[in-house]
């Protein structure tokens, strides 16, 4: 609250003024502060008010800060394609000598900040190789910069890239790294969302109720410090930890409040996966419901198709959501959800015709789990000798 106060008597003070530089650095505080609460058409109004004001200038390193900025809310917004535009243009501006040692407006290197917000849309859009490229190309530059800062947020980038990658170990290598530097000097906010990936990559390695504990500590410290974005993303890690121990009913839970809060602030770059783990999450129950009808309470069968419906429902609605941000990434996620319902309904052909068709269309990270768990899956779908001895084995 303490940071809008300020900000507002800034703004009161600039419209006296006839200083585009110094409008710049309270329009870019104003889209900070939206940003980091959520705010997230107010912060793109901002946005687009600072791309306006540097253009009328025409001062780079204000351009590249603009850039950065309209690029980073509507990647949260899940307006991918053009968010990566702005992230392009904004680095193409980037002069490593002259900002080497300057954190400049945002208290962040400009270079490392345009390198890791452009590693998630990269990684969403279906190129998750040339995002670790990014990711890689960001620690490089913020080793030789003695920004304590910009290497905690570095750090905390590369763990979050890691956790859309599926890689637990090195997610908790970064997010260990993060934690420790943050306690150094004190900020709060990043030692906050450094604990969620910190959380996740604990469940990831078997330390599920560790994770559980670390991920509710996590999610608490970020609230405390007002900030509410990356919130549905840090509600999905949640959850999925939670459906890790059989507690369904909790994971569906914390993504029904993720739902909530993506419809009250538009942050729809986690939606598509939402939808996809509140699939699993159905039919998980359904999976309790079996084998209850087979054990001893016949009665609970008749709830299973209806399960089985809601969970294709959720995975339809993922691959939508998907398809209408070009993330190909989570596409490829929805789509394999659908085809192992499928595969269990007896409609292999469909599903295998459906995921050929997306995953034909990746290029790059094939060694990733995701396009692994898809490769096999398209395999035994097609009925191909080495997944039956991988299924045997």
């Amino acid at each position: 609250p303490a940071v809008g106060t300020a900000y507002a008597r800034a703004w009161a003070l600039c419209q006296q003024l006839d200083n585009p530089p110094q409008l710049f650095l309270v329009l870019f505080g104003l889209w900070v502060l939206y940003y980091t609460r959520a705010q997230l058409p107010m912060a793109q109004k901002l946005a687009e008010q600072l791309l306006h004001l540097a253009q009328r200038v025409q001062a780079p390193a204000l351009l590249l800060e603009a850039h950065h900025a309209l690029g980073n809310t509507l990647h949260r917004q899940g307006e991918l394609v053009t968010a990566r535009a702005h992230l392009e243009q904004g680095m193409a501006l980037h002069d490593p000598g002259q900002y080497r040692s300057s954190a400049f407006l945002s208290g962040l290197n400009t270079g490392v900040a345009g390198l890791g917000y452009d590693t998630f849309v990269l990684w969403a859009l279906g190129y998750p190789d040339q995002a670790l490229q990014r990711s890689q190309a960001m620690l490089t530059l913020v080793e030789d910069l003695s920004h304590p800062l910009s290497l905690a947020w570095a750090l905390n980038s590369a763990a979050w890239l890691h956790y859309l990658r599926r890689e637990g170990p090195a997610a908790h290598e970064r997010a260990g790294a993060a934690l420790a530097l943050c306690s150094e000097h004190g900020f709060a906010q990043l030692r906050a969302v450094g604990s969620l990936v910190w959380g996740w990559a604990l469940a990831e390695q078997g330390q599920a109720a560790e994770g559980i504990v670390q991920l509710r500590q996590g999610l608490a410290a970020v609230h405390a410090t007002g900030a509410e974005i990356g919130r549905p993303q840090a509600l999905a890690v949640l959850a999925k930890a939670y459906g890790q121990v059989g507690q369904g009913e909790e994971g569906l839970s914390l993504v029904a409040k993720a739902l909530a809060v993506v419809d009250r602030t538009g942050e729809r770059f986690d939606e598509a996966e939402l939808y996809r783990l509140k699939g699993e999450l159905t039919l998980a129950q359904s999976r309790v419901q079996r084998l209850a009808s087979s054990v001893q309470n016949p009665h609970s069968a008749f709830r299973i198709p209806q399960l089985e419906a809601e969970a294709e429902e959720c995975f339809w609605r993922a691959i939508e959501i998907a398809r209408r941000q070009s993330a190909k990434s989570l596409e490829l996620r929805a789509v394999m959800s659908l085809s192992r319902l499928w595969q269990q309904q007896g409609k292999k052909k469909q599903a295998r015709q459906m995921l050929a068709e997306i995953y034909g269309w990746f290029t790059e990270g094939f060694d990733t789990a995701d396009l692994q768990e898809a490769r096999a899956l398209r395999e035994e779908l097609s009925g191909h000798p080495e997944a039956r001895r991988r299924k045997q084995s």
